[in-house]
């Protein structure tokens, strides 16, 4: 009688999808106390807000964000910082990735180990930021023409976008490539 227990089919496929949300609310957390920590805990701020404001369109819980704005605002409060890195990767397609992280050091190290294993390197600043425009509310919009991928090469950025969605620090990745312009790890929908 295999296979007859509901939840023994379906425990399977929500600790998937419970994974993934978590991944996503702990990233939302993340960025709200950093944000809190620059504002000082005020909510008003646009930064701020802005950040509150994605995590509650992402349905993140009233608890989680209270916590994260109250854990940005503590004496005890690690010092989270935003960094950006730069790469080409298959095709020549420019990739702009931002991380919050607490020890930037292993964060680079991290990601260029990551890159590294998929054929990628990792670009000094400024060499692929020439293709992106940044927008007030800081994404990235790729400029004018969309690099065009096909067969093996869009497989290989594919890969590399989901290492990088499996990465906890990594908040966004942007490409410049048709279908990829903005990947946002957050699964943001505007």
């Amino acid at each position: 009688m295999s296979g007859h227990n509901k939840w023994a089919q379906i425990k399977h496929r929500k600790a998937a999808t419970d994974a993934v949300k978590s991944r996503e609310f702990s990233r939302f957390a993340r960025l709200i106390a950093l944000e809190s920590k620059k504002a000082g805990g005020r909510v008003d701020a646009p930064g701020l807000a802005a950040a509150i404001a994605r995590a509650k369109a992402a349905n993140m819980p009233k608890d989680n964000i209270e916590r994260a704005v109250a854990k940005g605002t503590s004496k005890d409060a690690g010092s989270l910082e935003q960094v950006v890195y730069e790469a080409y990767g298959p095709g020549g397609v420019a990739l702009i990735v931002e991380a919050l992280t607490d020890n930037k050091n292993r964060t680079t190290q991290e990601v260029k180990h990551l890159l590294g294993k998929l054929g990628v390197e990792l670009s000094a600043p400024g060499a692929a930021s020439w293709a992106f425009a940044r927008l007030p509310d800081g994404r990235y919009v790729p400029n004018e023409p969309l690099v065009e991928l096909a067969g093996e090469d869009e497989e290989r950025l594919g890969a590399i976008l989901d290492a990088l969605d499996e990465h906890e620090d990594v908040q966004r990745a942007f490409t410049n490539t048709r279908g990829y312009e903005s990947t946002e790890s957050e699964a943001e929908e505007e």
